[in-house]
C-alpha cells in the first residue's frame, strides 16, 4: 500500500498553480517577495541560527561536539532511508515554476517596474536553482536534470527521474550561475542581505571547484561517470555516455579559476590587527576582523558579499552569542585543528627552532603563532564576555569540559569566533537575543579558490596566487614567505586527513593551500565537503578525537578534585582516562566505555561520500511498483536499494 501512496509524493508535486493566482508576479515587488521565500541558506532563516552554522564543522578533524556520529563514523550504523532523504524537488520546482510563469510576461514586456530590478530577481531565481542543484551534487552525485513543472502522472514523472551524470549536473549548474551572473546587479536594489552579481561568481568558481577536484580525485572509481563500476553504465539510458575525465577536469578547473578572480580582484580583505581582545571594556574598534564575524551591520564591510541581518526586538534574533558567551556552545576545536596553526615566523609548530611552546599551558600555546589561533580559540585569560561593571569584563577562566552538554566544551579548546563583545546584545543570556548579523558568503573564500584552482590546474602558482596568499597570511600575522613553510613541511608530522588524497600522500605545497583554507575557514561549514571532494577520507581508521592536554601539566591543576578519569571505581566518569586511552589528551569518545560505539575512533566507509536515495523512490519510479530493481534511477555506489539496510558489506 505504501508504493501505491500519491504520486503528489513523486518528484515533490505541489498545487503550486493553486496557490500562486495569475495576477501574481504583475511587477517587481511580486519577483522580489516571491525569490526572497525560495531563500534557503542555512544561515538566512533565524529559526535555524543558533549555534547550527558553526556546528555544521563538527564531526570532522577540526570540531567535536559531546556526543558524535556514529551514522557517519560506525561503519553499519548508516542505513538506508524508507522516505524522504536528499533525493528531494520542492525548491527545484518553485524555481522552474518561476521561470514558467515569469518568463513569457518578461518576454513580452507585461511585468511593471524597473527593467534592473525584474531582471535582477530572475537572476536570483536561476541562482536559487542552481544552488538547490549543488546540494544534490554534493549529496547525490548524479541526478535528473528537470526545467520545467510536470504533470501529476507516473509515466512522465517516470521519464523525467532518469539521472544525469554529475558532470553534467555540474555544467547545467554552470549554465545556470552564467545567466544568473548576466542578469544580476553588482548590488542588488536590497543591499547585501540579497543576493548579487559577486555572490554568484564566487558560487561558480565553488561549484567548479568542488567538481573538479572531485573528478580528479575520485577518477578512476565507481564515484565518477564512466569509472569501473559506476552503477549508471547498467542504465540504458546510458548507453551512448561517453566522457573524456581529464578534459573534464581542466574545464571546472579553469572555470573555477576565472570566476574566482573575478571576486578576488575586487574585493579587498578586512584588516587584523595584533590586539586579541577587546581594549579598556570597548566592545568595538580593536580588531576589525574579529569584529566583521560579530558585526551588527556587515554592509560596509568589503569582503562580505552578502550576509543575513536580525534584530531581536522585533522577533528576529539568534543565539550563537548566547552559548559562546557562556564558555560552550557544544562545541571545541580539535587537537588536530589547533596543531595545524603555523606560528608567525612561517613555521609548523614541530620546526626546529620554530619557538612553540608546547600545549601543557593553555596560555601558552598561542605564543608567537597565527593571529586566527589567538582570536577564535580561547585561553583563560581571554575575554568571555564585557560588562558595564567591570573594564575587564569576565575570563573564561578554565575550559567548561564538565559542563552539560549544552555549554559544554567537549575537547576544552573553546570557540570564539562569531562572538560579539557588546553587552546590548545580551539583554537576558536565554533564547534568541542576539541581534548581530551572520555572514552568508565572504569574500576571501574567491581567494582560496583561487590559489586552488591554479595549483590543481598548473602544479605550480602564478604571481597572482602567491599574492593573494601572502594577504591572506599578512592579516592572519603570519610571515609572507612561502617556501619557509612548504620547506619545512613534514607530512608524517602532520595531524591532518587532508595530507591524503586516496591512498596517496599530496605534496606539501598542495597540503599547505589546503592548510590555509582549513584555518581560514574554520566554523564555516566547509570541511567536509572539502575532505569528500580531495577524497581524503579513505584512510580514516580508527582515529581518535582529542582534545588539550588534560593529564600531568598545568591544566590538569585546574580541575583539581573535579575529575573522574574512565574505569574510576564506583564512579561516573566525566573525562577520558590517560591509563585506557593511552595518552595524556582529552579523548571526548573515551569517557564511556558501555554502550559507545565511537570508543575506538572513527572509521570511515566509502559509500558516505555519497547520500543513498531513500527506498521508496525505487518504487515510486518503476514501471513495476512490485519490482523496485526494475526503477529507472540507481543506487548510489555501497548502498542497497532496501530500508534500513546497512552499506553493502557492513
Amino acid at each position: 500500500m505504501f508504493a501505491f501512496t500519491s504520486c503528489n509524493d513523486f518528484l515533490d508535486r505541489e498545487p503550486l498553480d493553486k496557490i500562486t493566482p495569475e495576477i501574481y508576479f504583475a511587477n517587481e515587488g511580486d519577483l522580489a517577495a516571491y525569490s526572497l521565500g525560495c531563500y534557503n541558506f542555512a544561515t538566512y532563516n533565524p529559526d535555524e541560527f543558533s549555534i547550527g552554522p558553526m556546528a555544521n564543522d563538527n564531526g570532522t578533524d577540526n570540531q567535536a561536539a559531546s556526543s558524535g556520529n556514529t551514522a557517519l563514523w560506525v561503519p553499519g550504523e548508516k542505513r538506508v532511508p524508507e522516505k524522504d532523504g536528499a533525493w528531494d524537488f520542492t525548491a527545484i520546482r518553485k524555481a522552474n515554476y518561476f521561470f514558467e510563469r515569469v518568463l513569457p510576461k518578461y518576454e513580452a514586456g507585461t511585468i511593471s517596474g524597473s527593467e534592473e530590478n525584474i531582471r535582477h530577481y530572475i537572476g536570483e531565481m536561476y541562482f536559487m536553482r542552481a544552488y538547490n542543484y549543488y546540494s544534490k551534487l554534493v549529496s547525490l552525485g548524479d541526478f535528473p536534470i528537470i526545467t520545467e513543472t510536470l504533470p501529476d502522472d507516473h509515466e512522465t514523472l517516470t521519464k523525467a527521474s532518469i539521472r544525469r551524470p554529475r558532470n553534467e549536473v555540474a555544467r547545467f549548474i554552470l549554465d545556470d550561475l552564467d545567466k544568473a551572473i548576466n542578469m544580476m546587479l553588482e548590488t542588488s536594489p536590497n543591499g547585501k542581505n540579497r543576493l548579487s552579481k559577486k555572490v554568484a561568481l564566487l558560487f561558480k568558481s565553488r561549484v567548479a571547484l568542488f567538481e573538479g577536484t572531485w573528478l580528479k580525485y575520485h577518477k578512476g572509481t565507481d564515484r565518477v561517470p564512466g569509472g569501473p563500476g559506476w552503477p549508471g553504465a547498467k542504465m540504458d539510458y546510458n548507453k551512448d555516455f561517453k566522457i573524456d575525465i581529464d578534459k573534464e577536469i581542466q574545464f571546472f578547473l579553469t572555470e573555477a579559476k576565472k570566476a574566482a578572480e573575478q571576486v578576488a580582484d575586487a574585493v579587498t580583505l578586512t584588516e587584523s590587527t595584533d590586539v586579541v581582545n577587546p581594549v579598556d571594556g570597548n566592545p568595538y574598534g580593536w580588531n576589525p576582523y574579529f569584529e566583521m564575524f560579530g558585526a551588527v551591520d556587515m554592509e560596509p564591510i568589503n569582503e562580505i558579499l552578502m550576509w543575513r541581518a536580525y534584530d531581536a526586538s522585533l522577533g528576529v534574533g539568534h543565539s550563537v552569542g548566547v552559548y559562546l558567551s557562556k564558555g560552550g556552545g557544544n562545541l571545541g576545536y580539535t587537537r588536530g585543528m589547533v596543531d595545524a596553526f603555523l606560528m608567525q615566523n612561517g613555521l609548523p609548530i614541530y620546526a626546529a627552532n620554530s619557538g612553540y611552546q608546547g600545549d601543557v599551558d593553555l596560555e601558552k600555546f598561542k605564543i608567537d603563532r597565527d593571529r586566527r589561533l589567538q582570536l577564535f580559540i580561547a585561553a583563560p585569560t581571554d575575554t568571555l564576555r564585557l560588562s558595564s561593571s567591570s573594564v575587564e569584563g569576565l575570563a573564561f577562566e578554565a575550559p567548561l569540559i564538565l559542563n552539560p552538554e549544552a555549554e559544554r566544551v567537549p575537547t576544552g579548546y573553546a570557540p570564539r569566533k562569531f562572538l560579539n563583545y557588546d553587552p546590548n546584545q545580551y539583554p537576558t543570556y536565554s533564547g534568541k537575543v542576539n541581534s548581530y548579523g551572520c555572514i552568508v558568503f565572504r569574500g576571501v573564500e574567491a581567494y582560496l579558490n583561487y590559489i586552488e584552482a591554479v595549483y590543481e590546474l598548473n602544479g605550480s602558482l602564478d604571481a597572482k596566487a602567491i599574492d593573494y596568499w601572502k594577504a591572506i597570511r599578512r592579516r592572519a600575522g603570519v610571515s609572507d614567505d612561502l617556501e619557509v613553510t612548504i620547506n619545512t613541511t613534514d607530512l608524517s608530522k602532520e595531524n591532518d586527513w587532508a595530507k591524503y588524497s586516496g591512498n596517496e600522500l599530496i605534496s606539501p605545497t598542495l597540503f599547505n593551500i589546503r592548510r590555509e583554507r582549513r584555518i581560514e575557514l574554520m566554523s564555516e561549514g566547509f570541511r567536509m565537503g572539502d575532505l569528500k571532494r580531495w577524497r581524503s577520507l579513505d584512510n580514516v581508521k580508527n582515529y581518535q578525537i582529542e582534545g588539550f592536554n588534560l593529564w600531568g601539566g598545568e591544566i590538569e591543576k585546574m580541575y583539581e578534585g573535579k575529575l573522574i578519569p574512565t574505569g574510576t571505581p564506583n564512579k561516573v566518569a566525566n573525562v577520558s582516562s590517560k591509563e585506557i586511552s593511552g595518552t595524556t589528551y582529552l579523548r571526548p569518545y573515551q569517557v564511556v566505555t558501555k554502550n559507545n560505539l565511537l570508543f575506538d575512533g572513527y572509521t570511515w566507509c566509502d559509500a558516505n561520500y555519497l547520500e543513498p536515495i531513500a527506498a521508496i523512490h525505487f518504487v515510486l519510479t518503476s514501471p513495476d511498483t512490485n519490482n523496485p530493481d526494475a526503477s529507472v534511477i540507481y543506487q548510489n555506489p555501497g548502498w542497497p536499494k532496501i530500508a534500513n539496510e546497512s552499506a553493502i558489506g557492513y
